[in-house]
């Protein structure tokens, strides 16, 4: 997958949606409040620095729930089906799969609730509040899960060193913007300790703990002359990873 993700500058899409609210329809909100839920209980969070206490939770969801997985039942959707759809359609349809390869709802059943409740719009939704999940949702989004560690040796590259952007092969999810591939920038930060991404995104190259950099790119050297505005500098912070030496 590299077309999709991070479409800066990818000609011929428009119009471009220039609506700025975060939800649109109210059914967006639950989306995004599941996949919170999925996150709060998700298995990875054992290793998180605040050591949630998630095996105890009072919940049957067992799996590792991340970032990454979300983003993966989106960009794995073969390209010209991807910009069909709007932004929390594609998360409803990776967290449905999901459930449903996972084993917790099947098919049918999914159906049926979808023409159950297509039927009947005005039922009421399933509500079993719990206090603990409460709890544990509270301080995931305060804690969040995050994934430093101690960088174990000196980072690769210093502030001030050109480099250029590795082109790795397309995986299921990436932290690569596809219009960052093969270009040039500049050191500009090496951000203390080291990083992962709780998955491993395998032959794109996240997997153990390793530094991250911020990378200032000159506009001109991505688009073109012609197609970049002057005295600007883009930034990115990318895994170590993803960035090679210039020559």
């Amino acid at each position: 997958m590299k077309l999709q993700h991070h479409l800066g500058g990818l000609e011929n899409l428009g119009p471009v949606n220039l609506e700025t609210r975060v939800f649109v329809e109210d059914w967006e909100k639950r989306i995004f409040g599941i996949h919170t839920v999925m996150m709060a209980e998700s298995a990875h969070l054992s290793d998180a620095l605040a050591r949630y206490p998630v095996k105890e939770l009072p919940t049957t969801f067992r799996n590792d729930w991340t970032w990454a997985s979300l983003r993966t039942g989106a960009e794995d959707m073969q390209p010209f089906e991807y910009f069909k759809f709007r932004y929390y359609e594609k998360w409803l349809g990776g967290i449905s799969q999901f459930f449903i390869d996972q084993g917790y709802i099947t098919s049918d059943e999914l159906n049926e609730k979808i023409g159950y409740y297509r039927s009947n719009p005005e039922a009421e939704l399933p509500a079993r509040p719990n206090e603990a999940i409460g709890k544990q949702i509270d301080a995931y989004l305060k804690q969040g899960d995050s994934g430093y560690h101690p960088l174990p040796t000196p980072a690769r590259f210093s502030v001030g060193d050109t480099v250029r952007i590795a082109d790795p092969e397309a995986v299921d999810h990436t932290r690569l913007p596809g219009y960052l591939r093969n270009k040039p920038g500049m050191i500009d930060l090496v951000y203390p300790g080291a990083f992962n991404y709780f998955v491993s995104t395998g032959v794109d190259g996240i997997g153990d703990p390793m530094p991250v950099y911020r990378v200032a790119f000159k506009p001109a050297d991505i688009w073109g002359e012609g197609k970049s505005e002057v005295n600007s500098t883009i930034y990115a912070d990318l895994y170590e990873a993803y960035v090679q030496p210039a020559n």
